[in-house]
């Protein structure tokens, strides 16, 4: 697996509940602009759609070496999964109140491009300001120690 891009923001932002692989759908030089890392994740995210899901809000730079027209960075672009999948997906989306973020964006080992989607919860400020405390904590304990070994 070769990692393109990690939506870091996303795991701040949200309670992860699942993770689900997913293809996606690209068009043309998309994946020349992937290879390059030339991308933004951090303001995705999928809706269901006429049966389908759909990523919107990821930003894939125009190929720099093409001389054809480029493609609207920020277009909606499919996700490739299975019908039971999307229903499964919509069902617990609509029931439980849960949002559909992709978490990583990667090169499988065949090449192939896939968006790592994940089912979650939006956190409370609370939440958030309890993760940060944490961080913190942790990071003064190793530092702690770091210094107590020297």
């Amino acid at each position: 697996m070769k990692l393109i891009v990690k939506n870091r923001k996303a795991r701040f932002e949200y309670k992860i509940v699942e993770t689900i692989e997913a293809g996606i759908a690209l068009m043309g030089t998309e994946v020349k602009s992937l290879r390059e890392g030339r991308v933004n994740i951090s303001d995705a995210y999928a809706a269901y759609q006429d049966g389908e899901i759909i990523l919107r809000g990821l930003h894939i730079s125009p190929y720099s070496h093409t001389s054809q027209t480029n493609l609207d960075p920020r277009r909606e672009r499919k996700l490739l999964l299975h019908k039971r999948e999307i229903r499964r997906l919509i069902g617990k989306v609509k029931e439980k109140g849960l949002t559909l973020v992709p978490l990583k964006l990667y090169f499988n080992n065949e090449g192939i491009a896939k968006v790592e989607l994940a089912l979650a919860k939006g956190k409370r400020e609370y939440d958030k300001r309890r993760d940060i405390a944490e961080r913190d904590a942790k990071r003064d304990m190793r530092r702690a120690l770091k210094d107590r070994s020297r």
